[in-house]
């Protein structure tokens, strides 16, 4: 069966891809260095002064969004991985990872809205099963001042043995054979603010919905919240594994949440014209809270503990007002630890896109028939 997803995103002002930039006619309305200034009262006054608080920014650093309407085809690729680890009575690892999952859609953009159908491309002429695949939904919404992740995940059971440590030597070291023991069910949110918004655009680089016209950077500080659920089925592990594995490893069912506070660094660099390099990284201080269920059921109590995980976003991007294109990756890592036995994993998105923009905004549309008219009046006196 071909696994299509229907994706509908929702945002405040900073999902439409788009950009603005220093153009021969200049279309800039009249506005503050923050926004165009909204003259409704009212309801609809009160709205478009909080949506000018998400977007305020210093106009000679950040450039708004210009269009109403956005068309993009895009390229979705997902990684990830699960490495057990144990201590007893010898140093252990088996890493497993799926093939990434490669989904391709199209997407329309009207003001705040963005809708779009993707298909994942892996099964297209396969006929899979129910329990063979997974469910991933990824939504990230970046304002001028505060950003939000979302995410959940349920993994199918398509997974590889990828690497091998501290296996006798007659165990292969990349046993790439498929692993159907390994289920996970994932959902996280992690919320963040910008300190230098004015300046430094995460949305030019991540939403194209602005246009970082000069090298800025900012601290950024946040929280998160996190719950893992894994079953892991060791009796399906190939049977020269099984009989060399430390007793730590074998474990059914492991569940941890973190509550963590990240703080970190991101830079916007704009090294030509129309284009934009991103890096952020932000380590997280977390707070875990861990149970293990195993054979040895001494061990299966809940577990408190302070760890350090980290969040990755990187980021390049071309726009020349009404076309643009680009790559982005976000990506985060988790460390379990509980007595000696120790589970890492780590998961991320890599989107390539590209698209134009279209239907000038009012305000712009004005502006532009303004400076034609001003430009005619200046050529007819000379």
């Amino acid at each position: 069966m071909k696994r299509k997803t229907l994706n509908i995103l929702i945002a405040l002002l900073f999902t439409v891809p788009s950009y603005a930039q220093q153009e021969t006619i200049d279309l800039e309305p009249l506005r503050s260095d923050t926004g165009i200034e909204h003259k409704q009262g009212g309801f609809i006054g009160f709205v478009g002064k909080v949506l000018d608080w998400f977007s305020d920014y210093d106009t000679t650093y950040v450039s708004p969004n210009k269009y109403k309407y956005a068309l993009m085809v895009d390229h979705y690729t997902n990684y990830e991985f699960y490495t057990i680890r144990s201590s007893k009575p010898n140093k252990q690892k088996i890493r497993f990872s799926p093939n990434p999952h490669n989904k391709i859609g199209l997407y329309f953009g009207w003001q705040i809205f963005f809708i779009g159908w993707s298909i994942d491309i892996n099964d297209l002429g396969k006929h899979t099963n129910g329990s063979n695949k997974g469910t991933d939904f990824e939504l990230s919404l970046y304002s001028a001042k505060i950003g939000v992740d979302l995410y959940y995940r349920r993994t199918s059971n398509d997974y590889k043995i990828h690497k091998l440590s501290g296996f006798p030597s007659d165990v292969p070291k990349d046993y790439a054979v498929h692993f159907r023991g390994l289920k996970v069910d994932m959902k996280g949110i992690n919320i963040f603010y910008v300190l230098n918004n004015r300046k430094f655009s995460y949305p030019a680089a991540y939403s194209q919905s602005t246009n970082q016209r000069r090298n800025a950077g900012s601290f950024i500080a946040g929280f998160s919240f996190t719950k893992h659920n894994l079953h892991f089925d060791y009796d399906k592990l190939p049977l020269i594994i099984q009989m060399n594995m430390n007793p730590e490893m074998k474990v059914n069912h492991i569940k941890y949440q973190n509550y963590g506070i990240n703080f970190g660094y991101a830079y916007n660099w704009v090294f030509a014209r129309n284009f934009l390099a991103d890096l952020s990284i932000s380590p997280e201080l977390s707070y875990n809270v861990s149970r293990i269920e195993s054979e040895d059921v001494s061990n299966n109590d809940w577990d408190n503990r302070l760890k350090v995980d980290f969040i990755l976003r990187a980021g390049i991007v071309y726009n020349n007002s009404k076309w643009y294109g680009g790559a982005c990756f976000v990506g985060r890592t988790f460390d379990f630890s509980q007595r000696h036995f120790n589970l890492n994993n780590g998961f991320g998105t890599l989107q390539v896109y590209v698209g134009f923009n279209f239907g000038l905004k009012k305000e712009y549309k004005e502006a532009k028939e303004k400076a034609k008219l001003n430009h005619r009046e200046h050529t007819y006196l000379y």
